[in-house]
C-alpha cells in the first residue's frame, strides 16, 4: 500500500502537538511493506513548519534542533520516500483549483499535495489539515482517522 504523508502529519511526528499521538498510532498500524511517501514540497514544508514553531515560541530551539535532526536521520535512512513533484501534478492542481477552490476554499499547497498524491496513485492520504482533508475526501482519497 502507498501512503502519502503531508507536512501537517509529518510535523506531528517530530514535534509534540495535539495530533502527535494519532500520527504515531497511524504509522504503528501501517504495514512494514507499506510505502510512506512525501514530496520535495512536503519536505520543505516540514522544515519550515518546524522553524515556524520556534518563531511562534511553540517550541524551544533545542526541541526544534532535535526534531530536525530526527527528521533528517529518517530521510537518510529511507523511512520515507521523498519524490519530486510530478510535472503532471501542476496541471492537475490547476484543474482542481478551477473545480474546487471557490467551493472549498482550497489553498495552493493543498492542491499540490493532493494532486501529487493522485498522480502517485496512493492508496491513502495522511493529513491533519482540515482543508486538505476536505479536498482529498471530495476526490475519494482514503484518509487517516
Amino acid at each position: 500500500m502507498k501512503i502519502y504523508l503531508d507536512a501537517s502529519f509529518m510535523v506531528s511526528l517530530y514535534s509534540l502537538d495535539v495530533h502527535s499521538v494519532a500520527a504515531g498510532e497511524a504509522l504503528r498500524l501501517a504495514s512494514i511493506s507499506d510505502t510512506l511517501l512525501t514530496s520535495t514540497f512536503g519536505e520543505l514544508e516540514v522544515v519550515n513548519a518546524l522553524r515556524l514553531r520556534l518563531f511562534r515560541k511553540q517550541a524551544s530551539a533545542a526541541q526544534i534542533h532535535l526534531a530536525l535532526k530526527a527528521f533528517d536521520k529518517d530521510l537518510k535512512a529511507g523511512v520515507f520516500d521523498v519524490v519530486a513533484l510530478p510535472l503532471d501534478a501542476f496541471g492537475r492542481a490547476r484543474k482542481l483549483a478551477l473545480e474546487t477552490t471557490a467551493r472549498l476554499g482550497t489553498r495552493t499547497g493543498d492542491l499540490l499535495h493532493v494532486s501529487t498524491a493522485l498522480e502517485l496513485r496512493v492508496d491513502r492520504f495522511y493529513s491533519f489539515d482540515t482543508q486538505q482533508r476536505t479536498l482529498a475526501q471530495s476526490l475519494n482519497l482514503m484518509l487517516n482517522d
